[in-house]
């Protein structure tokens, strides 16, 4: 009898220290007078309170919240509280300045600096959630949220995937069928001509960290071998990748212009169309049907866009680009009459300087062509709808939501020197591209960043 309650004793004490070693408290950070924009909502929620907690949002009210006595107060003084940013198409990895000299002449190190470079652009630009669209495995990530540098929530594609003579297709001129790539070797794009070869090299981007799949299904205007009106790859190998995907819990992203490219695409279970810009009311019924999204760079209505030099100064860049123009005309009018869930895109290749302007300038074109509150949707709760389309064991982030002000959501949060919905150049817009000065670091009307319950700027006086 001794023994058994010696060892219930026993028992009872390390349960009691169980229960009572919980680990550290979650550190606490309070924004008083704050005006709330929630990610989903056309309105400000005014002079409120959010409790952040770790890295979560704890608690959000109207009034006072009781915190501890080692919080961080953060008096907001009636500055507007948003979600942060959400990019859903850049490729972090990729500094231009064309393709050729990517893949003649930049080693690993040349991509892993301009990634780690723009990682912390971004972030500073107010994105603390970035897709990366292809170019990009899981090694950025890694080193972002390991915290050895500096740089938003990242979902990388992996390798681009891309029939011959695709838009991925980035090998030299000369090169013959199934030469080693440089882009291949570091996975940053792959030739996929099979159901075989999708399901290979998609697998791997998997195994290299990808949270979804990019395929290349039409052709482009600045890229060297494909009219922009190719359909590439069969509807077999797309259904290929999308059952890769699909066994990772994930999805597949598809670079589709043509209308029968879209229908083709979604038909087959892509969820995300990248550009779309034959999007019309008859793609916009199977969207909504599929719950699928889109993203589309505007930039790509702009009317400089003939005058960029990799267009005008190349004589078949500059033919596509025209047809393309007249073609892709009805884009916007289309989008305003059967709207569906649009994310944001910037799509820019680069240098880290010339992509900080021309994030700025596809902010104001959202403002200029569809309005202030859509803009702000597009930036926050559609990005953070798109990215929980990874799924549940693939999505890098599972413990919140993303893109809106929400208990339970993650602590990303901005503070803007202004009301967004009235005034929209407080998010950091441009109303220039190619001869825009450079921009500074962070907009001045970002006056704070949190990433992850972590601040990154604050310059708020005390």
């Amino acid at each position: 009898m001794n023994k058994i309650i010696a060892l219930f004793s026993a028992f009872t004490a390390a349960s009691s220290f169980v229960l009572a070693d919980e680990g550290p408290l979650k550190p606490q950070i309070v924004f008083n007078n704050v005006d709330i924009f929630n990610g989903t909502e056309n309105k400000l929620y005014k002079d409120h309170y959010v409790l952040v907690e770790g890295n979560l949002i704890k608690s959000i009210s109207s009034s006072a919240i009781s915190v501890r006595d080692d919080a961080l107060v953060i008096n907001g003084k009636g500055k507007t509280l948003t979600p942060g940013f959400i990019e859903n198409h850049a490729h972090l990895m990729l500094m231009g300045p064309n393709l050729p000299a990517m893949e003649a002449d930049k080693t690993w190190e040349d991509f892993a600096i301009h990634g780690s470079r723009m990682a912390e652009m971004y972030l500073m630009q107010g994105f603390t959630t970035v897709r990366d669209a292809g170019g990009a495995n899981g090694g950025l990530r890694r080193a972002i949220d390991g915290g050895d540098i500096i740089g938003p929530r990242f979902y990388p594609s992996g390798a681009f995937l891309s029939t011959r003579g695709g838009h991925a297709d980035f090998a030299n001129f000369s090169a013959p069928v199934g030469a080693e790539t440089n882009f291949g070797r570091l996975n940053l794009s792959q030739e996929v001509d099979s159901v075989a070869e999708v399901k290979k090299y998609g697998r791997n981007n998997f195994r290299m960290g990808a949270t979804q799949l990019k395929y290349m299904q039409s052709g482009g205007v600045v890229s060297a071998f494909d009219p922009w009106q190719l359909l590439a790859g069969s509807p077999e190998e797309i259904a290929a990748a999308v059952e890769v995907a699909n066994s990772y819990g994930s999805y597949v992203m598809a670079h589709s212009y043509r209308k029968e490219a879209i229908l083709s695409a979604l038909e087959s279970g892509v969820m995300s169309i990248e550009h779309g810009f034959a999007f019309d009311c008859d793609i916009a019924k199977v969207m909504n049907k599929k719950g699928a999204y889109i993203t589309t760079n505007l930039t790509a209505f702009d009317p400089g866009l003939l005058d960029i030099p990799a267009v005008k100064n190349v004589p078949s860049s500059l033919a596509k680009a025209k047809s393309a123009t007249e073609t892709f005309r009805n884009y916007i009018p289309n989008m305003k009459k059967c709207p569906v869930k649009r994310g944001f895109q910037t799509d820019c290749v680069g240098s880290v300087d010339a992509c900080n302007i021309q994030i700025a300038y596809e902010k104001h074109l959202n403002h200029e062509f569809f309005g202030a509150f859509q803009s702000m949707v597009t930036l926050t709760s559609i990005g953070g709808e798109i990215s929980q389309l990874s799924g549940d064991f693939t999505n890098p982030y599972p413990e919140g939501k993303l893109g809106v002000i929400e208990v339970g959501a993650y602590a990303d949060i901005l503070l803007l020197d202004g009301n967004p919905l009235e005034d929209f150049s407080v998010v950091g817009t441009g109303t220039k591209w190619f001869d825009a000065e450079p921009r500074p670091a962070s907009p001045e009307t970002i006056r704070l960043i949190m990433k992850d319950g972590v601040i990154y700027k604050n310059t708020l006086n005390p």
